[in-house]
């Protein structure tokens, strides 16, 4: 079956598209650690504010770093017609993501202890 003219991207979309999936990934990072933030500061915790700025600039990363890198990677990987595969990226940004939520989990689980 072949796809219609007219329902395939246009060229040159993929950079773009895989530009703004990092930068909505860092977001997503930055806003979770905020949330911890907001509930740390609540509750008086001071070592789940740090938490949460670590965490935070693990988010910044990928968003200021990361995602301009991995836009560049791909339009120079589409204009040589080369595979665009990029794993030292994508683990990094697994990592924060996981961090973020190791981190949210950390503080859920610390604030119901200390409220018995």
């Amino acid at each position: 079956m072949t796809v219609p003219e007219e329902a395939r991207p246009a060229e040159g979309t993929q950079p773009e598209r895989t530009a703004l999936a990092w930068q909505r990934t860092g977001l997503g990072v930055l806003a979770v650690s905020g949330l911890l933030a907001h509930a740390a500061l609540s509750a008086g915790r001071v070592a789940l504010v740090v938490l949460a700025a670590v965490v935070a600039l693990f988010g910044l990363a990928a968003v200021g770093a990361l995602a301009p890198l991995r836009y560049r990677q791909v339009r120079c990987a589409m204009a040589a017609d080369a595979g665009a595969s990029a794993p030292r990226p994508v683990a990094v940004l697994t990592g924060a993501v996981l961090m973020t939520e190791v981190a949210a989990l950390t503080g859920v689980v610390v604030t119901l202890l200390l409220r018995r």
